[in-house]
């Protein structure tokens, strides 16, 4: 292409990327697009908080039942209350209900497992050396716990004491360096970001895309400049929506640490990147921009190829599951990263950011990265100059504007 040409159709590109960031950007839909994160936050939340409700109420009407005499009450209280303490107050075993065995202590044990009178878990009965345990589904854990209280039972019986014989010294340390589960996290991390990222920004893509094919609004523009120019015109204002989008909740990311409670500050800090910091971020954008402009890309292919908004919805889809793909893809190489698994996604062109991204945080060496970018950045120029090909030829398909002769 000559110098001219090539001015020439940069020169338009650019024009139509100003013309799709400007009609995007200057919205009063747009804030709502850019604060719909919190959104999808606060939806999440109710939903999160309705479950726990749930769970929490499953959990507080739930037994666990001590067919004994009530001779022998008083002591197993006194190991259930030693037992409890070694547990989270989210693994607690249900509490205990002590009842006067009948008769028949297993049919009144099945019974109880069977009945609507509440939700027993699990029944102990019979003697302490030998004792008997009903349970139902998904109780195991609970029936392991009554197995242990007899047990423990009988072992401060054997001393005649219920008291602790040893007095431990508990000293809390602040651990301040990042383990390997440290950063495996901030692996994970980053494999989600990048997915959901690109997952929301090039939806806008291809929302955008079919909103001009109903308006015919691509059609004035196929009449007006070369279609690989609108293709690259549009990638570029995209992608700076994206960047600006980025940027906002970078910014208000890098700020949370300020919010938070002490606690949760704490925490965060053992989640950290081989690389540092810096370099992550700085890594986390680079494969950002590669994984967008892939998917971005593949995203405009598609909706140029598509009629109606129908058509459109349908191609869509399997570009849907071709992500969900690579984001399991690369989620197992930030797992077990330096496997089989981890080198096939960090190769894969489209599954390669994400898994890069997490390489970044799994291990501090630098040198990988510049072979996958240089790696990256020749499938994004593969995809880019025969994705603007196949955006022609879908475009012109469709009946959407004449074809335009070469110019010299």
């Amino acid at each position: 292409m000559a110098p001219g040409s090539l001015r020439r159709s940069i020169r338009q590109a650019m024009t139509v990327a100003r013309r799709d960031f400007i009609a995007t950007v200057f919205t009063p839909t747009f804030l709502i697009f850019l604060l719909s994160p919190l959104l999808t936050i606060a939806f999440g939340a109710a939903g999160g908080v309705g479950a726990s409700k749930m769970t929490q109420s499953v959990i507080d009407r739930s037994r666990l039942v001590v067919l004994i005499a009530p001779d022998h009450i008083s002591a197993i209280r006194e190991a259930d209350a030693q037992l409890r303490q070694v547990f989270h107050r989210s693994d607690v075993p249900p509490p205990l209900d002590y009842r006067a065995p009948d008769a028949d202590p297993e049919r009144q044990a099945r019974t109880m497992i069977g009945s609507r009178e509440g939700d027993i878990d699990a029944v102990l009965y019979g003697p302490l050396a030998a004792p008997h345990i009903l349970y139902g589904n998904n109780a195991a854990s609970e029936a392991n716990y009554l197995a242990a209280l007899a047990d423990q039972v009988l072992r401060s019986d054997r001393i005649g004491s219920t008291a602790s014989l040893s007095k431990p010294v508990k000293v809390a340390i602040v651990q301040t360096q990042v383990t390997a589960s440290g950063h495996s996290q901030a692996a994970l991390f980053a494999v989600m970001a990048i997915f959901l990222l690109t997952l929301f920004l090039a939806g806008l893509t291809i929302g955008t895309m079919a909103e001009e094919r109903n308006n015919k609004v691509i059609e004035v523009l196929a009449a007006a400049v070369p279609l690989e120019s609108v293709f690259v015109g549009k990638l570029i204002g995209m992608f700076g929506v994206a960047i600006l989008f980025v940027g906002f909740w970078g910014t208000v990311a890098s700020q949370i640490t300020s919010v938070l409670p002490a606690w949760a500050v704490t925490g965060l800090t053992q989640v950290a990147p081989a690389v540092g910091k810096p370099m992550f971020a700085l890594l986390f954008l680079i494969y950002f921009v590669m994984s967008y402009l892939l998917i971005g890309a593949a995203y405009l292919i598609l909706g140029a190829q598509a009629s109606t908004q129908r058509e459109l919805q349908m191609m869509s889809l399997p570009m849907t599951f071709v992500q969900m793909g690579m984001v399991g893809l690369a989620g197992t190489a930030a797992a077990s990263p330096g496997g089989t698994v981890a080198l096939i996604a960090e190769v894969f062109p489209f599954s390669s950011p994400m898994a890069m991204a997490a390489a970044a945080a799994n291990s501090p060496a630098l040198w990988p990265h510049v072979v996958a970018i240089a790696w990256q950045l020749f499938w994004v120029s593969v995809v880019i100059t025969l994705g603007a090909r196949w955006f022609r030829r879908g475009v012109l398909k469709s009946g959407s504007g004449p074809k335009r002769k070469k110019t010299a």
